[in-house]
């Protein structure tokens, strides 16, 4: 098998490695680019390709977190992760520790670690990595990276985010959620939703976006139920699918453009949490990127008496 073989058949796990550290699907790609770089210019081919590779990608990234932790203090408004389409590793014996980790919520959490523990932890708990190939690559001891795992493990278990187990159900409810919003339908929308929803969007300053959070099932319903059927009106749609691993959806200008991406967090039969991503730095990789502030300016003309 060549290096560009052997490369291929690993970049799935690359890349599931390095967006679990990032939470950005560009930034996870230039860093499998730049592992690529590397491995092709080393002049031994090294005894375990996948060992050396995930050193090289974890040690990338956590490079590039560094500078963007900086970035992220500076960011306006809520930031998120970029939303993931789908996992591009999978393995059906860890299959749930893979969907968890790549949630938004999960994702979330794993920003209050350093970038370290933040590694450490993705390589060990999600991807069961043995501690030997895990101090290999983030160059530390053993001992030390088994101390970053316990304080990674308690700060996670802390916060773990829990979501609806059966995924028939979650997906039912989601279903019945995207129907209700398009009709606009306050009562609906507000069976559907907790007690104490959240629903947040992720603009960063390049993007109409929520200014703050809102709180509360009847608030979240009216606010949902103002804003989203207008959409329909100016040929704009939501399309349900999958994103981090949860039911989420994709909206659309007339053009099939994007223009931002909805998630779901389910649990108890009721949706948690509602977190919107309209920030088009985010969205490239989902497809051509819609102009927001357009579609905004025809969602108010939409909105005023007299307009249809």
């Amino acid at each position: 098998m060549t290096r560009a073989e052997e490369f291929e058949e690993l970049r799935p796990l690359l890349l599931a490695i390095a967006y679990r550290i990032l939470g950005s699907v560009a930034e996870a790609e230039d860093a499998v680019q730049e592992t690529w770089l590397r491995y092709e210019s080393t002049p031994t081919r090294p005894r375990s390709t996948k060992a050396f590779l995930s050193a090289v990608v974890t040690r990338i990234s956590i490079d590039v977190l560094r500078s963007a932790r900086v970035r992220r203090e500076t960011y306006v408004g809520p930031w998120f992760p970029e939303p993931l389409l789908a996992d591009p590793y999978e393995d059906p014996e860890r299959s749930a520790e893979l969907a968890d980790s790549v949630s938004m919520a999960a994702l979330l959490l794993l920003e209050r670690l350093s970038p370290l523990e933040r590694a450490v932890f993705v390589l060990r708990e999600v991807f069961g990595f043995g501690f030997a190939e895990i101090a290999s690559a983030v160059g530390r001891s053993e001992a030390a990276c088994r101390q970053l795992a316990v304080r990674a493990r308690r700060h996670m278990d802390d916060g773990r985010p829990r979501f609806e187990a059966d995924r028939r159900e979650r997906d039912e409810l989601a279903a019945r959620f995207f129907d209700a919003l398009l009709e606009g339908d306050i009562g609906g929308l507000r069976e559907l939703l907790a007690a104490d929803v959240q629903l947040v969007g992720d603009g960063g300053g390049k993007a109409p976006a929520l200014a703050n959070s809102v709180f509360g099932a009847e608030k979240v319903a009216r606010v949902l139920a103002t804003n989203f059927p207008v959409l329909a009106r100016i040929d704009a749609r939501m399309e349900p699918h999958e994103l981090n691993g949860q039911p989420g959806a994709i909206l659309r200008d007339r053009d099939g453009k994007v223009a931002g991406t909805l998630v779901l967090d389910v649990l108890d039969g009721r949706i948690q949490t509602i977190r919107t991503v309209v920030n088009p730095d985010k969205l490239g990789h989902v497809g051509p990127v819609a102009d927001a502030w357009a579609i905004h300016r025809e969602v108010m003309r939409a909105r005023r008496p007299g307009s249809g």
